[in-house]
């Protein structure tokens, strides 16, 4: 239940010190409060006159109050250590994802990766503050409660003593039921995360094709499917509370008939046998705490495993191979591919297959083909974001991957649909180009075509954009991408993965006169469905279930009459 990589942690050896100390006095506070209220019992049953039970009773109160106080100490004691662990597992996390790339991200989910990094924290936490607690009283107060029966009476403290690991063998068997029932829950749970991101992420996409209904249809179904297997976890969870209480409790009465037939016959004086009695309950108490708090520290249990796991993984170290002096990409600098092939994880087959082409200067080059012929997955290999096996040289120096600092900070990217994030519109132009004056990133609105929009906004370059805040069009987040590009002067690669293919051909029109000047001294890699940008081109890569079948300029290409001119006709919705 205890995972050994807490103990790696700050400040874990200090509190789980501090923790063993505290629970220990605690024991001893239990054992001072059942005995007093057992001797206080014993006196009232014997008549003994109220004065005398007045110092015992505030004996059993002190004790209890000690032991109280003891509790609420051991949470502020673990409380520090749980919020700075959680809080750097939490930014360790983040940057985790930044090293590992879209790679981990599309291997993880989107939902799960925004589950773990949010609520999958929360759920450590609360790991950290029962789990150790509980398991700490497990494993000291049963025996020091224990130690002290076996001083009264040595039959009753190895009664007690073997009764326990049976209890504790039927946790551990229902506690596997349970954990395999959490598991599948856990994994249903990020499938339901995955579906609901990435619904939500293409929900206009969705509901223009007329798939929303559908989808909303698919996302019942995997909650249906969470619910089902919720239900089912609850099942041998309160099962398993329901035996270890009516073993627990079976046990205190056999205790108590014994303590009895004792009585009854002479052999067992009142005062030991009450406290025997009294202290059975707490000996039990705290494995019973443990085994109801054991089902709700399951899913913090599983957080914290899937978190370790992403932070084990092991990042790119060669990632500086790659130098140039000059930051910008220049007219005579090449970038040659040869053999290169990748496949996703998971994936039968692989998604490229030798790829061989090479890029020059200042080139304008267009990735052509249908749906899922590699186009996206060639531009996320060639900005490093994932990792082939192949031949790759940039001016003639051969490198493992282009995942290479040096080579990314050549790039600007201009996704399908870039991302706007929760911040103001200011930050949001400056994403490439940090210190831009105002007036800079005026111009640049003025440039990309967003001055009635931004003279919309009341608070001008403080506007607060993004989820949650003041939402730009399709139309606008693809010229804010733009602006983004045009303020940045300093990196001359351009990945374009289809960024007009969710426009109306107008405004798509109209962004391509913003957009073709600043191809002029870039390498423009630009993956394409819309033959109008081809003409523009200086070479034309067409792909087809993961490789280049053909490659030329526009003219070359028409000239074969091969997959190319077909693709073109399709495109086009010809017949011929």
């Amino acid at each position: 239940m205890l995972d050994p990589r807490i103990f790696k942690f700050p400040g874990a050896k200090r509190a789980l010190g501090l923790l063993c100390i505290l629970t220990f006095i605690q024991a001893i506070a239990i054992i001072g409060q059942g005995r007093a209220l057992s001797i206080a019992l014993t006196k009232v049953w014997e008549h003994k006159q109220l004065q005398s039970v007045v110092i015992i009773i505030l004996v059993f109160i002190s004790a209890y109050v000690l032991r109280q106080l003891l509790g609420v100490l051991k949470e502020y004691v673990l409380a520090p250590f749980a919020d700075k662990t959680t809080g750097m597992l939490q930014s360790e996390l983040t940057k985790q994802y930044a090293n590992l790339g879209p790679s981990a991200i599309s291997q993880l989910g989107t939902g799960k990766s925004v589950t773990l990094a949010v609520e999958g924290i929360d759920q450590v936490h609360d790991y950290f503050t029962l789990v150790l607690v509980k398991l700490f009283d497990m494993m000291i107060i049963p025996w020091i409660i224990l130690a002290y029966v076996f001083t009264i009476d040595w039959k009753q403290a190895i009664f007690l003593f073997f009764i326990y690991p049976v209890i504790v063998l039927f946790m551990i068997i229902l506690g596997y039921a349970a954990q395999a029932k959490a598991d599948r829950e856990y994994e249903t749970f990020n499938r339901l995360s995955n579906h609901f991101v990435d619904s939500l992420r293409g929900l206009t996409t969705l509901k223009q094709v007329g798939l929303s209904k559908k989808y909303a249809d698919n996302i019942y179904d995997v909650s249906e499917d969470h619910r089902k297997a919720t239900i089912s976890t609850l099942k041998i969870a309160i099962l398993s509370t329901f035996a270890l209480d009516f073993f627990t409790t079976l046990s205190i009465a056999i205790v108590a008939l014994f303590l009895g037939l004792g009585l009854m016959n002479g052999t067992m004086p009142l005062l030991p046998a009450l406290t025997i009695l009294v202290l059975a309950p707490e000996y039990f108490e705290p494995i019973r705490n443990f085994a109801n708090d054991y089902h709700a520290t399951l899913n913090g249990k599983n957080a914290f495993a899937d978190i370790m796991t992403v932070l084990d993984t092991k990042t790119v170290a060669d990632s500086d191979i790659y130098h140039r002096e000059q930051q910008r990409w220049q007219a005579d600098d090449t970038l040659e591919i040869n053999n290169l092939n990748y496949q996703y994880p998971n994936a039968n087959n692989n998604t490229l297959q030798d790829i061989n082409v090479s890029f020059k200067g200042h080139q304008r080059v267009a990735i052509v083909g249908t749906s899922g012929s590699g186009k996206s997955t060639l531009l996320n290999l060639l900005g490093g974001f994932l990792i082939g096996k192949g031949n790759i040289k940039i001016n003639h120096q051969t490198l493992p991957h282009l995942q290479q600092k040096d080579w990314q900070s050549q790039l600007q990217v201009l996704p399908q649909k870039p991302y706007i994030f929760h911040d103001t519109l200011r930050n949001n132009l400056a994403f490439y180009a940090k210190n831009k004056t105002d007036e800079a990133l005026i111009h640049a609105i003025q440039v990309v075509g967003l001055n009635d929009w931004y003279a919309s906004l009341e608070d001008g370059l403080d506007t607060i954009i993004g989820e949650g805040a003041v939402q730009a069009s399709g139309g606008q987040t693809q010229r804010i991408g733009l602006a983004r590009i045009l303020l940045d002067q300093e990196r001359r690669v351009l990945l374009l993965d289809e960024p007009t293919a969710h426009l109306d051909i107008e405004t798509e029109i109209k962004l391509k006169e913003t957009m073709l000047p600043l191809f002029d001294g870039r390498l423009v890699i630009f993956a394409t469905h819309r033959l109008h940008w081809l003409a523009q081109m200086d070479l034309i890569l067409v792909m087809r279930d993961g490789k280049i079948v053909e490659q030329g300029t526009l003219s070359e290409l028409n000239d074969k009459q091969g997959y190319f001119v077909a693709l073109q006709s399709a495109m086009r919705g010809s017949k011929k």
